[in-house]
């Protein structure tokens, strides 16, 4: 348990050696139990969830990386943080006009 963040750095450096052999031999590299990672790879739940999650971006829009939403605006690409800052600064601006009250949902207006 853990790992994700050890694993994620170590196939950032692997970038050429995504093969099952290595991606086994970098989990069991970093203490994780080889079968039960192994079972993980090669079963169905793992990627049944990953292919929802790409399928969830892609109706809403995202077709690669990076992709943010910010209040349900989708921002695309390697942007500086100041872009953020103004995204973020827009969305606020509009939430801040709305009408406050209850929509009778439980939702806050304007914050998705």
């Amino acid at each position: 348990m853990g790992q994700f963040w050890p694993y994620h750095d170590r196939l950032f450096d692997e970038q050429s050696a995504f093969e099952r052999p290595q991606l086994i031999k970098y989990a069991e590299d970093l203490g994780l139990d080889g079968d039960r990672f192994t079972a993980c790879l090669d079963g169905d739940e793992a990627r049944r969830r990953v292919e929802a999650d790409i399928a969830e971006g892609r109706a809403i829009g995202i077709r690669g990386t990076p992709s943010f939403l910010i209040n349900g605006i989708l921002v695309v690409g390697a942007i500086p943080v100041e872009k953020f800052r103004e995204a973020i600064d827009e969305a606020l601006g509009r939430i801040l006009k709305e009408p406050i009250g209850n929509t009778g949902t439980g939702e806050v207006p304007g914050v998705r």
